[in-house]
């Protein structure tokens, strides 16, 4: 089927403060790498998404991680997956996005050519206001994930140039980010890594600002792409925590009412108190799953956890909670209007 091609490395966005920096990424056999087209028929999208699903993983391989003067070895674990942590002092001068770059040290295949890349790594701006943690599936991306057959539907016959956003998004995010981006946003998703790539083209296709993801652990055979972004979702608050134990900043909360994304906000809310400045939660399901979401807010009065319509709601709120401008409360409606126009 043409889906089989040498080992590749794949490192991801990386991110942290200029004392602390994470990186990280798989190295894989038999991984295609492909690029999505507006005119690709169903038959190449089907392809393609086996293909991130037929990957081997490459456990005990040696990569070299070289950023901003230092460089670290580190193995692979059993899914192929590597993760490091960097520390600096002094700290880091430079902000915003700078690269990293990535050597696999060991011999895979005997005729194998050198496996160098690199990746860009997010540094807290000094001009950070707060941060943005945002959901994907039904939460920036058009997925069905509570209805197995459409969601099946869209992810093998679709790509990432085809697949639809939600309403006003990418206006609503970038307004969050703020005009000189300094805002950061991360997306959390019970999305697998498998998926990373298509994600990161449909962000960049759709004007949806760039960010680090987190996303659940690689998964290496075709029938667990049937329980894609399925789970507990516990994973998502551990990563949630995670970044607010590292970054020294308040954040805004985004997800959808169509899985857990309110109950795991709230705990978050208790937790760290007075760290979130709002969590919205799309509506996506039925009335009585709002009346639950409803009775979740209510449980933490200390921050608005606001069940919204659209985007466009969403940004009223922003806007009279001084996250945005009216400016921005205007565009996000613009843009929200023009797509249902």
């Amino acid at each position: 089927m043409g889906l089989l091609t040498p080992p590749v490395i794949l490192p991801y966005r990386g991110y942290g403060t200029p004392s602390r920096v994470i990186l990280k990424g798989h190295v894989l056999d038999d991984r295609k790498l492909y690029e999505a087209g507006h005119e690709d028929r169903k038959r190449r999208n089907f392809k393609a998404m086996l293909s991130r699903y037929m990957a081997d993983a490459l456990p005990d391989i040696r990569v070299s991680v070289s950023f901003q003067g230092q460089e670290k070895i580190v193995t692979t674990n059993e899914t192929g997956f590597f993760e490091v942590t960097m520390e600096f002092d002094p700290p880091l001068t430079g902000n915003g996005w700078l690269n990293a770059e990535y050597t696999v040290l060991d011999k895979i295949v005997d005729d194998q050519k050198p496996m160098v890349t690199q990746k860009e790594v997010y540094i807290l701006d000094k001009a950070a206001q707060f941060g943005i943690i945002s959901d994907v599936d039904d939460t920036i991306l058009i997925s069905h994930a509570t209805r197995t057959l459409r969601k099946m539907r869209l992810i093998l016959t679709k790509n990432a140039k085809t697949r639809l956003p939600f309403a006003g998004v990418a206006a609503f995010y970038e307004v969050l980010a703020g005009q000189s981006r300094s805002n950061p946003i991360f997306y959390v998703s019970s999305s697998e890594w498998n998926l990373y790539d298509f994600l990161e083209d449909f962000c960049e296709t759709q004007g949806i600002p760039r960010g680090p993801f987190l996303l659940q652990e690689l998964k290496t055979n075709l029938y667990r792409l049937l329980k894609s972004g399925g789970g507990t979702h516990r994973h998502k608050i551990e990563k949630i925590r995670k970044l607010l134990d590292l970054f020294p900043l308040d954040f805004v909360l985004i997800g959808d009412s169509g899985q857990r994304d309110a109950y795991l906000y709230a705990e978050i809310i208790k937790e760290y108190p007075g760290r979130i400045k709002a969590a919205y939660i799309r509506d996506v399901s039925k009335n009585a799953r709002d009346e639950e979401i409803l009775k979740v807010a209510d449980s933490v009065k200390s921050v608005d956890l606001v069940l919204v319509r659209d985007t466009a709601h969403a940004a009223e709120h922003a806007y009279r909670h001084g996250l945005i401008n009216r400016n921005d409360m205007e565009k996000v409606h613009k843009n929200t209007d023009e797509a249902f126009s």
